[in-house]
């Protein structure tokens, strides 16, 4: 059985959202309809509002469901710069981390080609947290065109929390909204969408045991979001499309068993990740962990390292030809040749970046998943850098995999 440390990609289903899930999936009804089965249908769907808004401090009206992070992202830069000039002409700089995940990072460059938004990219220093000097000179200066904000909770790769209620104050402080995109942080960090003074934050499902294609915007109340696709006029009027009840009720009881247990869950998950930093350590002294060292200022079940002469997608393989899973970073990107632009955000040379692996744990993760990684490393390093070696000479550029 395969050891699986990439739980920041997708997450196993906890079993009560599949009992939740497998509970709906046989019952009709469209929440939109008006007749016995829809009204049932629409209970199920606004009963997951109710309590997924509980369990992250915000009030259910605030709840606009998505089919996943990336789509609740695109509405949350899209839809705030549009509705933001269109009551304001000036107001047209987008200022989001050079960080971010692609669904922020690429709507946001859509944004500056084709509807004129003034892209800024804020920098990060060398953990990957966002300068807040960077954030506070730019408003200073712009702050009367500044559109939205956008930095994410804790970021996808090397696991850094940012200062979010700096990055909220300083906003604030000139009108402008900010989002957050909190799709890894659930579940491993406190989340309360209201006491954080966010005015959008991400979620989803797959990410912490819920089911793949759910997702939500917390979009707080008064926020003029201009939709991004039109329809039947559904989720506050920005958000169309017939939605399933199965799936988002069975997210919502993800996200409040996640929540509930995350405070037992999280310590859990911070000895097993400092068990395998160290074990990584010596396996591989040369091995640089990315990211804050700090553990308190990084996600519990994050470790990021770059191994020096190797190729992430070599060692990822023949990881996985040992019965270790992991990745080299985002999925999103997977089989995408080139280096992590989170890495080069944070100023790691590009030879490095691309010897980057992420291993990350989940509520499925024990420490037998821990040790068979510690154990087929050693091999697997050895192989990686003698292809590395017979590849530079141009007579093989990729390790063998059986």
């Amino acid at each position: 059985m395969s050891a699986y440390l990439d739980h920041a990609a997708t997450t196993p289903m906890l079993p009560v959202a599949v009992r939740a899930l497998s509970e709906q999936l046989a019952r009709p009804g469209n929440p939109s309809s008006l007749h016995a089965s829809g009204r049932a249908a629409r209970r199920v769907v606004e009963e997951a509002r109710e309590r997924l808004a509980a369990a992250l401090g915000a009030r259910p009206s605030e709840v606009l469901w998505t089919s996943g992070g990336t789509e609740a992202d695109n509405l949350a830069v899209k839809g705030l710069f549009w509705a933001r000039r269109t009551q304001d002409p000036r107001r047209r700089r987008l200022l989001v981390s050079a960080v971010e995940h692609h669904a922020v990072l690429d709507p946001a460059f859509w944004m500056a080609e084709h509807a004129g938004a003034e892209l800024v990219l804020l920098p990060v220093d060398a953990d990957g947290v966002l300068e807040l000097d960077a954030l506070r000179a730019e408003l200073e200066e712009h702050g009367d065109a500044a559109a939205v904000v956008s930095v994410m909770w804790a970021n996808n790769e090397v696991g850094a929390l940012q200062p979010l209620d700096e990055v909220v104050a300083l906003a604030h402080r000139y009108g402008v909204p900010v989002h957050a995109d909190a799709v890894q942080a659930l579940g491993q960090v406190p989340v309360d969408f209201g006491a954080s003074g966010l005015d959008a934050l991400t979620l989803s499902g797959h990410k912490l045991g819920g089911p793949g294609g759910t997702g939500a915007l917390l979009a707080r109340r008064g926020l003029e979001l201009t939709p991004v696709q039109h329809g039947g006029g559904q989720e506050r009027g920005v958000r169309s499309g017939t939605l399933d009840a199965a799936l988002l009720g069975a997210f919502a009881v993800a996200v409040d068993a996640g929540v509930a247990a995350r405070p037992q869950e999280s310590v859990r998950l911070a000895a097993l990740r400092d068990e395998l930093v160290a074990g990584v350590r010596r396996a591989d002294p040369t091995a640089v962990l990315r990211g804050p060292r700090d553990g308190a200022r990084r996600l519990p079940a994050n470790a990021h390292f770059t191994f020096p002469g190797c190729e992430g997608d070599s060692l990822l393989y023949l990881l996985d030809s040992a019965g270790v899973e992991a990745s080299t970073g985002s999925a999103c990107q997977a089989g995408v040749p080139r280096p992590s632009h989170v890495l080069l955000a944070m100023g790691v040379a590009e030879d490095d970046a691309r010897g980057a692996l992420r291993f990350s744990l989940g509520h499925a993760s024990t420490s037998d998943d821990v040790a068979a990684l510690l154990a087929a490393l050693p091999g697997v390093l050895a192989r990686a850098r003698e292809a590395g070696l017979v590849g530079s000479s141009g007579r093989r550029s990729t390790p063998e995999v059986v």
